[in-house]
């Protein structure tokens, strides 16, 4: 599987993208009669509903190629390690540097997982999740802002996410 990502979920993340899925693959008709109906009202340069409905299909299939490509990478509620060393599926608590009182703790998965309690999701591919993949506790990284500046962070902690 070279090249491709790996995403982790827990199996509640899952089985609600499975749902989801499941639900836009079974609205595809409906899309489609609406789209038929708009058709046989005449001009279809004038035709605002038929726009509209080719608008909705396109998104909608969107989104379908988009669950499925995740479904098809998933490593569904298999726990990392417990070996400190920050990896998808991981609660990390980290400090950004230069004040030690502000820290934060988050789940480190795919951005479908939502949020879980309190504990906020961030991407392994955000500039903060890129910097800290494969830090271990104590270790330090460096990131890029989006105003240009860097920003230092120190992992405190990183261990497997229980649900």
């Amino acid at each position: 599987m070279t090249g491709t990502v790996v995403t982790w979920l827990t199996q509640e993340a899952h089985d609600r993208l499975q749902h989801e899925l499941n639900q836009l693959v079974a609205q595809r008709p409906v899309i489609a009669a609406e789209i038929n109906a708009r058709r046989e009202e005449g001009d279809l340069k004038e035709n605002g509903g038929y726009h509209a409905a080719r608008d909705e299909q396109g998104k909608q299939e969107a989104r379908i190629r988009q669950i499925q490509e995740l479904l098809r990478t998933a490593q569904v509620g298999v726990p990392p390690a417990d070996d400190g060393v920050v990896e998808p599926g991981m609660v990390v608590t980290i400090a950004y540097d230069g004040d030690d009182d502000d820290q934060e703790t988050f789940l480190l998965g795919s951005r479908e997982e939502g949020v879980h309690g309190s504990l906020q999701v961030y991407s392994p591919q955000s500039p903060l999740g890129q910097a800290i993949l494969g830090a271990s506790r104590g270790e330090s990284r460096e990131y890029s802002l989006p105003n240009g500046r860097t920003q230092k962070v120190s992992v405190l902690d990183a261990k497997p996410y229980v649900g």
